[in-house]
């Protein structure tokens, strides 16, 4: 068992914890998790079995554990495991909850009304749903995702540049083409059928936690049924804690997890937020001689140049600033990157300034 030490408290790390998940998150200690991805029941009221035209019985969510005896019931169930789950939060810690529109709407309200801060809804689009057999609503083709952090101002993780680059060097969008588990992802019980009804893919969560964490960082899933979310935490070299109540459900997940491989080193690695990197003024470039004083600057598109002053100032026609400021000021722009801008000559060649930047980050990282 492993375990990360916290005062006198220690958290059961890369385990599955038997039981309510509410008495046991309560249990856990205060302020000890980086993100919880939570996928509660639905609550989706399903009174009729469902068939194919071919009159053969669909595999649907009727199990005990999605079942409530009314709305303000399962409101307060949402409402106390909601409350559980932030005391564990760290202050900068976020969590996911992932919904269909039985209960997304209800758990969005009680998640504000708790004092979360809501940052983004994500929509996760089937690429493969099950068909609407009886004809009379849309195809439900889509889950929503709400990502939230703990209060309002809290510093999450988002690793921009990482989900940035996972696609394919396009901004990630807020809407997720993502196919159902299929095939040899889906997990069986010993009678071939299926483990758990609602078990996510593994593609959901890596983004996710790609998104979301860093190596290292303590992953809470309060509903883990089949263990996806702590399948891909341990590849990804997150630890993780799960809680799940159901033996049957626990039983799978330990056997899945026991056969998961955690990525080597370097693999864990992703693209940092420039954001991140250190900070280096225009300035800097003059004062290490990389740029000097009166050597012409231009613009890459050819058209306007400007002169390098000593304080790390340009002047250019009729204007004089930052390379940000000056930049704009000659392209009539409301805003401008001087570091993407702006360029020199070396030996015949155009250069971006941003190299001499990248330069000294190199130092500075050793």
């Amino acid at each position: 068992m492993m375990t990360k030490a916290k005062g006198a408290d220690a958290l059961p790390l890369n385990r599955i914890l038997s039981g309510d998940c509410i008495e046991v998150m309560r249990g856990l200690p205060e302020a000890s998790v980086d993100l919880i991805f939570a996928d509660p029941p639905y609550n989706l009221q399903l009174k009729n079995q469902l068939h194919r035209p071919d009159n053969s019985r669909v595999d649907a969510v009727d199990d005990e554990w999605d079942r409530f005896d009314s709305f303000a019931a399962y409101d307060r169930f949402t409402q106390d495991w909601l409350a559980a789950a932030r005391r564990l939060l760290k202050p900068h810690g976020a969590i996911w909850v992932i919904g269909s529109y039985h209960n997304i709407f209800r758990v969005g309200a009680a998640l504000q009304n708790a004092g979360y801060w809501i940052l983004n809804d994500v929509v996760w689009r089937k690429s493969n749903p099950m068909p609407n057999f009886r004809g009379k609503r849309f195809t439900n083709a889509h889950e929503t995702m709400i990502w939230a952090s703990k209060s309002e101002g809290a510093k999450y993780t988002f690793n921009y540049e990482a989900l940035k680059a996972l696609n394919d060097g396009i901004q990630m969008r807020s809407d997720w083409v993502l196919p159902i588990c299929t095939g040899h992802e889906r997990l069986k019980d010993a009678n071939g059928d299926k483990a758990h009804p609602t078990q996510k893919p593994e593609s959901l969560l890596h983004r996710v936690l790609v998104g979301a964490t860093k190596p290292g960082d303590v992953v809470l899933d309060p509903f883990f049924g089949t263990g996806t979310t702590g399948a891909v935490a341990k590849m990804l070299g997150r630890d993780f804690i799960g809680i799940e109540r159901e033996a049957s459900y626990r039983a799978v997940a330990e056997d899945r997890l026991a056969r998961v491989r955690k990525y080597d080193r370097a693999a864990l690695e992703v693209s940092a937020s420039k954001r991140a990197e250190p900070r280096v003024p225009f300035g800097q470039l003059v004062e290490r001689g990389l740029l000097r004083p009166g050597e012409e600057l231009l613009s890459m598109n050819g058209r306007y140049t400007a002169k390098v002053r000593a304080d790390g100032t340009l002047i250019g026609k009729d204007v004089k600033g930052s390379i940000h400021q000056v930049g704009a000021h000659l392209e009539g722009a409301p805003s401008c990157n001087g570091w993407t801008y702006w360029c020199f000559k070396r030996d015949g060649k155009t250069v971006p300034i941003d190299i001499l930047r990248q330069q000294i980050r190199a130092e500075m990282r050793g």
